[in-house]
């Protein structure tokens, strides 16, 4: 009787170590990476409202100084330097955003791989 329970307890501990085990590890590592991936999706929401806010802003500040410029020319330049001003601001915020989804998605994938952190 007691190798029969001595191999229902090995049975058991071999199914526990290789299918038990590694399933609960899976669905806590997927449960990691679903909690990064809702963190980075927030940072990343957030972070383009900021920059559409700040894009806002700017945009005002130029529709002010347009319309207390003395003459068209002066409307001309103020136009032109905040078309150049905003191009360089979009590409600097892509690049930004596009960091912030890369470092995210590594984040997201660190639990599944094993990684700590």
């Amino acid at each position: 009787m007691a190798d029969k329970k001595s191999s229902a307890d090995k049975a058991s501990d071999t199914i526990n170590e290789h299918f038990v085990d590694p399933a609960k590890k899976a669905g806590e590592a997927m449960r990691a990476s679903g909690a990064k991936m809702a963190e980075g999706g927030s940072t990343v929401g957030v972070k383009m409202i900021d920059q559409a806010e700040a894009n806002a802003r700017e945009a005002f500040a130029a529709m002010r100084a347009a319309a207390s410029a003395k003459d068209l020319s002066e409307v001309m330049k103020i136009q032109g330097d905040f078309l150049r001003d905003q191009g360089s601001r979009s590409m600097g915020q892509a690049r930004e955003i596009g960091e912030l989804i890369m470092q995210f998605g590594r984040d997201a994938v660190a639990p599944l791989r094993g990684d700590q952190g």
